[in-house]
């Protein structure tokens, strides 16, 4: 009942007693002075002991213990394996259970019959041991006894020499005394070689693990623990592989007497990095590892791309090719044709100077009657990969170029004027159609030289078409409802690039291809089939890289897919037969040389001075009327002479649409009046150059012409 009275206060000026009232300014309850401060106490001292446990140097106190800790621990280990080892036969086992595990049952058949022999030979040594006792009685009892009997004869010649007889006992006694200084050494030796002997012993398990490296890499100083780009020894090979997490590969390695060095081949030097062939155990496959390259390339103290896994011709093999840290990231330095103002091509030949494979060495690309198809996502080096290509053959004058560059942005504006016969420039669907056009001229040739007397030689034809998926996706149509882009059998350009495929090779008629972020819809399955050069530069995924590159070379180890977006411009992975590739691999990474818009234009002002008579041919957007005379200058160049024929045929090329039926009679008719008609030359019809020029300079400005006095 107690508990439920409420003290009254009594006011001291009125003597009323009032019920307690709370008020706002009086003080929350709270606890108690002790508490408070223990809590604090407690605060602080949890903040210390925080600061000093994370603290760096703690920490790195931490690691200096762990680490020479566990460098006894593992000195240990290894010593007491290896007594165990040299005392058994758990050796010649271990390597017997290896080989098997690897299938080399040669081996295993050699190590067994050594454990054999050692197995002998441990019996005959425990045989000897049981009648090591009364053998060392006999040794002891003849040993004293010549000891005893060589000491008095000993005397017994200096006490003759001397006549002393006291001499016949001096060697005893001397040797008695001898042993008795031996003895006070040894006592007094023995105190602190007691002592000293344990940490001695420490001190050489130490060193033993220390040596190995038993350390976890954590305990290590933060100098080597961070360190990037640590030399590549057996060791860190087979530890990274090790720890790939592929249980039967561990096993064989822990297994293995030389702890899996003899997977390993010989560790070369290969450019920027090292090389090394690793022979896998039984029960691992190939695509096992590969599948864990990232994984691989941490191991191995190296970036993703710092590391390639490639298939050589040995069965159960993987060449590693491990760069030099950081090395990737420099650039490879300008292009020889940049550099060497005298760049000597050719077509048959030659090959191409394009970059440097991963190994430093120059990498050069033949183009030699090869059909080529560079793809990759946009803004990696595609277009300045293979411009480099045909600045290199435009110093092979025999060599043709008609260009279509689907993007319109002037890469490919330095081939005008000199080095291209057509030069088409721009993304809409009209150029697309003179794009599609120029492909068809070259089946037009292809098809006049494939019906040319047998053994003509022809001279090389190149078409390039860049950014092609522009061309696959046209949706425009012809007169006939026949649409220029798809990959159907009706679409003129897919056809157009299927003939050439089919047949250009044999009369020199190639067409090379540039596209961007392949599919089945912008590069069809066909096209890229067809091209006997295959490049790719860094794409999105492993689908992508089969279309750009087939089924074979990624199998092989192509990886396009895994190379850097942004960071790898340039690099591209080529499987073709016209670049040196290394036995056994079926594709090759090379670091492209690159040649800006400014140093293109000096190069090919260099090829330029070396061709004569070729003038780029304008081609007329849609609905321009065409001016038959300006064409036909245009076209002759700055050749004297040009057969009616070859007229005929830059004209066809020039504008499809207006020129492609044109026969010799509307060629005579074009120029009848003119003064500049065509005339018979040893005996072949030609248009002379000075005769059309003076035609086309002396029009009146309406557009008339006069014949030529």
């Amino acid at each position: 009942m107690t508990d439920n009275v409420v003290p009254l206060f009594k006011d001291p000026t009125t003597g009323t007693y009032t019920l307690p009232v709370d008020t706002p300014d009086s003080p929350p309850p709270g606890p108690a002075p002790e508490a408070v401060r223990r809590v604090r106490v407690w605060t602080r001292s949890a903040c210390g002991i925080r600061r000093i446990v994370t603290d760096e140097r703690t920490r790195a106190a931490a690691r200096l213990v762990a680490r020479h800790g566990m460098y006894v621990i593992g000195g240990t280990r290894v010593t007491a394996r290896r007594t165990w080892e040299g005392r058994t036969a758990s050796r010649y086992e271990r390597m017997i259970r290896a080989a098997e595990a690897g299938g080399n049952f040669e081996e295993a058949k050699e190590w067994e019959d050594r454990l054999t022999r050692y197995r002998a030979a441990r019996h005959h040594r425990r045989m000897d041991l049981l009648k090591a006792p009364q053998n060392a009685v006999k040794s002891a009892g003849y040993a004293t006894g010549l000891t005893l009997g060589g000491l008095l004869l000993l005397g017994i010649v200096l006490a003759i020499a001397t006549k002393d007889p006291s001499w016949i006992l001096a060697p005893l006694a001397t040797v008695i005394a001898a042993v008795h200084w031996i003895v006070m050494v040894g006592t007094v030796v023995w105190g602190p070689a007691v002592t000293v002997g344990p940490w001695l012993a420490l001190l050489a398990l130490w060193g033993v693990g220390r040596k190995q490296q038993t350390a976890p890499q954590w305990s290590l100083p933060a100098k080597q623990r961070d360190s990037v780009g640590a030399p590549i020894t057996p060791s860190i090979v087979v530890t990274a592989l090790r720890d790939l997490g592929i249980s039967p590969l561990r096993k064989a390695i822990n297994e293995m007497g030389d702890a899996g060095a003899q997977m390993l081949g010989p560790i070369r030097i290969a450019g920027c990095g090292v090389e090394v062939d690793v022979t896998l155990p039984s029960g691992v496959s190939t695509e096992e590892v590969q599948g864990r390259r990232r994984k691989l390339a941490e191991n191995l103290a190296r970036h993703q791309h710092e590391v390639f896994i490639t298939i050589p011709v040995a069965a159960r093999t993987i060449r590693l090719w491990i760069a030099d840290s950081g090395a990737l990231d420099e650039p490879i330095g300008p292009s020889p044709l940049v550099l060497e103002k005298a760049v000597a091509a050719n077509y048959k030949t030659g090959k191409a100077i394009w970059g440097q494979d991963l190994r430093g060495d120059a990498a050069t690309l033949s183009l030699y009657q090869r059909m080529l198809l560079i793809t990759g996502k946009s803004n990696q080096g595609k277009t300045a990969a293979l411009r480099a290509l045909a600045l290199w053959a435009a110093f092979d004058t025999s060599i043709e170029f008609r260009i279509a560059d689907l993007k319109g942005v002037g890469d490919w504006g330095m081939f005008d004027g000199g080095l291209a016969t057509t030069l088409i420039q721009g993304p809409t669907d009209a150029h697309v159609v003179k794009a599609t056009e120029m492909v068809e001229g070259l089946v037009a040739e292809m098809d006049r030289r494939i019906q040319a007397p047998a053994g003509t030689v022809f001279t090389p034809l190149i078409g390039i078409v860049d950014e092609a998926q522009v061309a696959f996706m046209c949706p425009a149509v012809d007169d006939d409802k026949h649409p220029y882009g798809g990959s159907k059998a009706t679409s003129r350009y897919f056809m157009a690039v299927r003939k050439i495929h089919n047949q250009g090779r044999a009369v020199d008629v190639l067409l090379w291809e540039g596209t961007q972020d392949p599919t089945d819809q912008n590069l069809p399955k066909l096209v890229r089939e067809g091209a006997h050069t295959r490049i790719s530069l860094v794409l999105g995924t492993e689908s992508q890289a089969r279309m750009a590159l087939g089924d074979n070379a990624v199998d092989g180890g192509a990886a396009p897919h895994q190379l850097r977006l942004g960071l790898d411009k340039g690099t591209v992975v080529v499987a073709s037969d016209g670049i040196t590739i290394p036995a056994g691999q079926t594709s090759i990474t090379v670091r492209t040389h690159y040649i800006d818009t400014d140093q293109a234009t000096e190069v090919a002002d260099r090829a330029k001075a070396l061709r004569a008579g070729i003038t780029t041919t304008p081609v007329a957007e849609p609905g321009e009327q065409r001016d038959p005379l300006t064409d036909i200058l245009t076209v002759l160049g700055t050749e004297t002479r040009v057969l009616t024929q070859d007229v005929l045929k830059r004209l066809t090329a020039l504008d499809q649409d207006t020129y492609g039926k044109w026969t010799f009679i509307d060629l005579k008719r074009a120029l009848e009046g003119t003064g500049a008609e065509p005339y018979k030359s040893e005996g072949r019809m030609t248009l002379a150059r000075e005769r059309v020029a003076r035609v086309v300079a002396s029009r009146t400005p309406d557009g008339s012409t006069s014949a030529a006095e």
